[in-house]
């Protein structure tokens, strides 16, 4: 049996901000490892909007038990697919789906 992994969604306030995002709604993962700032950054985005955000790498950033890019990084292939469980006043968490 797969442990469900959560993640959270950071760096929304570069963009679009996270108040739009409700429960349900699916997310896209991929991962960026010629990033300049993280080797093991996860962009986030959504369909019509493109990037949202990066899957939290930082135990600042990281809420709760969710886990951080790192720790999650080899958890699937290039490309994933997340969904929204709850959206709090500073953050936004989700859920990795699983095929």
């Amino acid at each position: 049996m797969k442990k469900t992994i959560y993640f959270t969604i950071t760096g929304t306030g570069f963009r679009y901000g996270h108040e739009f995002l409700k429960p349900g709604m699916k997310v896209k993962l991929e991962k960026e490892p010629d990033n300049p700032h993280d080797s093991e950054a996860i962009k986030v985005s959504m369909k019509g909007l493109g990037q949202i955000g990066y899957v939290a790498n930082s135990t600042r950033t990281v809420v709760g038990e969710s886990w951080s890019a790192g720790r999650m990084y080899d958890k699937f292939g290039k490309k994933a697919t997340g969904t929204v469980k709850v959206v709090l006043p500073e953050a936004v968490l989700c859920r990795l789906d699983r095929k």
